[in-house]
């Protein structure tokens, strides 16, 4: 093709849209706080898809009720990575990378997580952008661990980011030279380390942040496999395996605590929760199915039922639930655990298709007052109860009425 050819063909192509008109077609002022320091991005985009996909990202960013960012230049000084419970991420909707189980990596831009259409508006990859938030925390990651007199490790820089050093191998891999490291990040200026044999002072030192009051994070237990990190998994006969049980309990209850907020009323009632023990000390989750109008229940171990006077029927697995065909729910369309909804109440020869852990009587002797929380255990369960509402587990002592039983109402 000759140059005058070329130059026809150009004469020829529809005009580029504009912003105003963009915005204008999206139901939007054209002036939006910010938007202006952003036009250089916006005209540097010579196709017309490209052109829409930024004004849409524009467009999100207002739904959201969230500002626009600041032009990447000046914006990529202040990035930061974060380390947040995946409910939480799911929850508010920014833009996050699942990590482990139980837990995902955000970026923070300044005091605000990043939502993902901030990365179109600034023409970036998720990738680099995150790689660059780990160099400014790597650069601000010198000093060396504070040792306990428990005898755990402790991050010494308790800026809000500590948890998230746990993205830094490099920052604590050598703390223990070929000893099998344990890992915990109660809180997000908080990120401890033990060698194996110390786990349970770990476990201790948790204990000691959730009694501090300080805004949870994730309280089970970490470990590092190879080159993997991810929630430790104890198992019987290990004897942490019913603490590190309990604390993953405690992580869900934090979840459904939250989840609780978001529900809608006219669904239902969202079943209580509570955590319980066997008397061998294992930790099981309980919610409570009570007559006289729906119920969202989560997925626990156990579910136990009461009338519409409140009176127990007893204690029943709730993998056995399916039996009971002619109820079976549907699931709630929430962020976080899983919920299902079911509407009317078993009756007596429904529930005899059951697996029953526990009888009417027994359950009554778990009863607490209404919005009590039940602290750790000093006594047994009573003569011939197969669990107890209060435990019997030997737990480190900083556990004890750490937030077990019932959820908070609030």
């Amino acid at each position: 093709m000759g140059f005058f050819d070329r130059f026809r063909s150009r004469a020829e192509e529809a005009p580029l849209p504009g912003l105003a008109a963009l915005l204008e077609a999206r139901g939007l002022p054209v002036a939006l706080p910010g938007l202006e320091a952003l036009l250089p991005a916006f005209e540097a985009h010579r196709k017309a898809e490209e052109r829409e996909a930024w004004a849409d990202a524009v467009a999100e960013v207002h739904v959201q009720g969230l500002p626009l960012p600041e032009p990447w230049i000046d914006a990529q000084d202040h990035l930061m990575p974060e380390l947040v419970p995946a409910w939480q991420a799911e929850r508010e909707g920014r833009w996050s990378r699942g990590f482990i189980d139980g837990l995902s990596q955000r970026i923070r831009v300044g005091d605000v997580a990043m939502p993902a259409a901030w990365l179109k508006l600034w023409d970036q990859s998720a990738d680099d952008v995150l790689d660059l938030a780990l160099d400014h925390l790597r650069s601000r990651s010198g000093g060396a661990f504070e040792r306990l007199p428990s005898g755990a490790y402790r991050s010494p820089w308790r800026d809000g980011f500590d948890a998230a050093r746990l993205l830094l191998p490099e920052v604590w891999n050598n703390l223990f030279k070929d000893q099998h490291p344990f890992l915990a990040i109660p809180a997000a200026d908080t990120l401890l380390a033990v060698p194996q044999i110390l786990l349970p002072k770990l476990m201790d030192e948790v204990g000691r942040s959730l009694q501090s009051g300080a805004k949870p994070l994730q309280l089970a237990v970490i470990e590092r496999v190879g080159e993997k990190l991810m929630t430790a998994r104890l198992q019987d006969p290990h004897p942490m395996s019913a603490p590190q049980r309990e604390l993953k309990h405690m992580d869900f209850l934090e979840a459904l605590r939250w989840q609780e907020k978001d529900l809608d009323p006219a669904l239902g009632r969202p079943a209580p929760v509570v955590l319980v023990k066997t008397s061998q000390g294992k930790p099981l989750t309980l919610a409570t199915w009570s007559a006289g109008a729906p119920v969202l229940l989560p997925e626990t171990d156990l579910i136990g039922f009461s009338d519409a006077q409140g009176e127990p029927l007893g204690l029943f697995f709730r993998q056995s639930l399916p039996r009971i065909q002619e109820l079976r729910g549907e699931g709630v369309a929430i962020w976080g655990p899983r919920r299902v909804r079911h509407e009317g109440f078993p009756n007596a020869e429904q529930l005899a298709r059951l697996e029953r852990f526990a009888t009417a009587e027994q359950m009554k002797s778990l009863q607490a007052p209404a919005g009590a929380r039940p602290a750790a255990p000093k006594t047994a369960a009573p003569a011939g109860a197969p669990l107890s509402a209060q435990g019997t587990a030997p737990l480190p002592r900083h556990f004890q009425g750490a937030g077990l039983g019932m959820q908070d109402p609030e």
